[in-house]
């Protein structure tokens, strides 16, 4: 990634992208061009805390994310997550976002989530000193309103109309179109012999192929 040197409005994206598809691409596209940020930062995961073993091997999810971004301007590769992963470490966010903001510090970053994620945020680790780091742009479906009774009140006092840029911890939820599409769908697919249809860019199917991800027979055959 290459040096920012003047101050930029930064969304960033993690996720196991295993593979990468248009619920990541589309989403992060129309929350950079609501909120004008400057770029989306897409950070492969590399040890979920909360989720089990990627599939893939870390290589092949960077080069997917890596062609997606080469096809897409506005979007960016950052292997922040699997650098401090590279002793053990657990991908926790707020062990990425200190690092981010200690080596970028010509940036205000803008985190961004679903609602799910949102309810369950009392659960990651050292939540609240995530709060101090950056902002938060959660997805929801148009015209649609979360119940806030269920989240907490901290959650509920930080919820604004408009990010104000470089105020850590405002959260505002962000109206995304719903994409009918999970990674899990995807892999299951591509393991019966199915190509998904609209799910996935051509960058990454065609490195699905010739990688022969996925695929349990053609991975017998190798």
């Amino acid at each position: 990634m290459t040096k920012v040197t003047k101050r930029q409005w930064i969304g960033l994206l993690g996720g196991t992208f295993d593979p990468i598809h248009f619920g990541h691409i589309k989403p992060a596209l129309e929350v950079k061009q609501q909120l004008g940020l400057d770029e989306v930062w897409l950070m492969p995961n590399a040890i979920p805390p909360h989720k089990a073993d990627s599939v893939t091997e870390a290589k092949h999810r960077l080069a997917m994310v890596q062609a997606v971004c080469d096809a897409t301007p506005d979007l960016k590769l950052c292997e922040i997550e699997l650098q401090l992963a590279a002793d053990g470490t657990p991908s926790y966010s707020v062990n990425t976002l200190t690092a981010l903001t200690q080596g970028f510090p010509h940036c205000d970053f803008v985190f961004l989530m679903g609602m799910d994620s949102l309810q369950n945020l009392p659960s990651w680790h050292a939540w609240q000193q995530l709060l101090t780091l950056c902002q938060f742009a959660v997805c929801t479906r148009p015209g649609w309103q979360p119940d806030r009774s269920l989240l907490p009140t901290l959650i509920n006092q930080l919820i604004v109309p408009q990010l104000i840029r470089g105020v850590a911890g405002q959260i505002q939820l962000m109206d995304v179109t719903p994409q009918p599409c999970s990674s899990t769908e995807i892999r299951q697919a591509l393991n019966a012999g199915n190509l998904p249809t609209g799910m996935l860019p051509k960058e990454v199917l065609d490195y699905i192929r010739l990688q022969r991800l996925y695929q349990a027979s053609l991975r017998k055959s190798k």
